[in-house]
């Protein structure tokens, strides 16, 4: 589940271990399924340990935490949370899913040598951990990898990288190489805000109406992390100090089929794309009947529905 603005509350709440030495690196042997590691444990733990955390980034649902001394090159952990997986500085939500453990020692002067415990915790073992050189870095988060940050991206990185596929805008959303950090839920969010069926297909999209969804990403994400991301259905997600995220309490469509649409009063439908639930108001959405011819400017109508759309979100 953890998408941008639940990442990257992750990377801000470990971002205060940077000059931390690794101690010791950790991986627990359970009886749950086991995680992605390259390469194996005992190397990467050989690896770390006396190292110092240099910084902490974010790519996309990737965080890359750098390590390394002065006389060695640095490399990254790239941890990728998926489904279930959190970074905590705290106790974690069950003992048996810790998946990695590292023991840092902080401070400086008196208190130097103070230790503290970095988790990764993923209750299904969905997520992966790898560490890389700067090589190895580029290959997984390099722009080959993924394409603009959903922080950043404009409506000519949309139209240039998506505007001649056949795919459901919604769907198309979702592929990284195309905007990096979108995820199911704000995909959803993002549409509704700016007035786009989530079926419609990408070539059908004007050049106009990929300005309205860029700028509704980059309001959405924003406003999502300034709240430390979503706890939905069970609440798993939480922040690196153990609480629960906000911005699931301004969700105007996500999850919440047969209510009303906080725009217009038409109830909020689901439907399934590419065994996905999306979540949509047909009225403020309206659904897209003909191909555009090239270089087309939006309806006027679809136009008027996102400025109404914004306008009662108060965006």
């Amino acid at each position: 589940m953890p998408e941008l603005p639940e990442v990257e509350t992750m990377r801000r709440g470990i971002a205060g271990l940077c000059g931390a030495r690794i101690v010791a690196a950790r991986f627990p042997q359970g009886t749950c399924r086991p995680l992605a590691i390259a390469p194996p444990p005992t190397e990467i733990a050989a690896r770390l340990e006396g190292h110092r955390i240099v910084s902490v980034a974010r790519f996309g649902k990737r965080v890359a935490i750098e390590v390394g001394r002065e006389e060695s090159a640095p490399h990254w952990l790239v941890i990728e949370p998926r489904m279930t997986g959190l970074l905590l500085v705290a106790e974690p939500p069950t003992p048996n899913h810790v998946r990695m453990e590292l023991e840092v020692a902080t401070g400086t002067g008196s208190s130097a040598g103070a230790c503290q415990k970095l988790l990764f915790w993923d209750q299904r073992g969905l997520g992966t951990i790898r560490l890389l050189d700067a090589r190895g870095l580029d290959r997984a988060c390099g722009a080959a990898k993924l394409g603009p940050d959903g922080l950043v991206v404009t409506g000519s990185d949309l139209a240039e990288r998506l505007g001649e596929s056949r795919r459901g805008v919604k769907i198309a959303l979702l592929d990284q190489r195309a905007v990096a950090g979108i995820g199911n839920i704000y995909a959803a969010e993002i549409l509704h805000r700016a007035a786009i069926d989530p079926r419609t297909p990408c070539h059908a999209v004007a050049a106009g109406a990929w300005e309205a969804v860029a700028r509704a990403a980059r309001e959405i994400l924003a406003s999502a992390v300034a709240h430390e991301g979503s706890s939905i259905g069970d609440e798993l997600y939480r922040t690196a100090d153990n609480r629960k995220g906000g911005f699931q309490k301004l969700h105007r469509v996500y999850g919440l089929a047969g209510t009303p649409c906080q725009a217009c009063g038409a109830p909020i439908e689901r439907i399934v794309q590419a065994q996905r639930s999306t979540f949509f108001c047909a009225t403020c959405q309206p659904r897209f009947r003909g191909r555009r011819r090239r270089g087309t400017s939006p309806k006027p109508r679809a136009e008027r529905l996102a400025k109404l759309v914004r306008r009662s979100l108060g965006a």
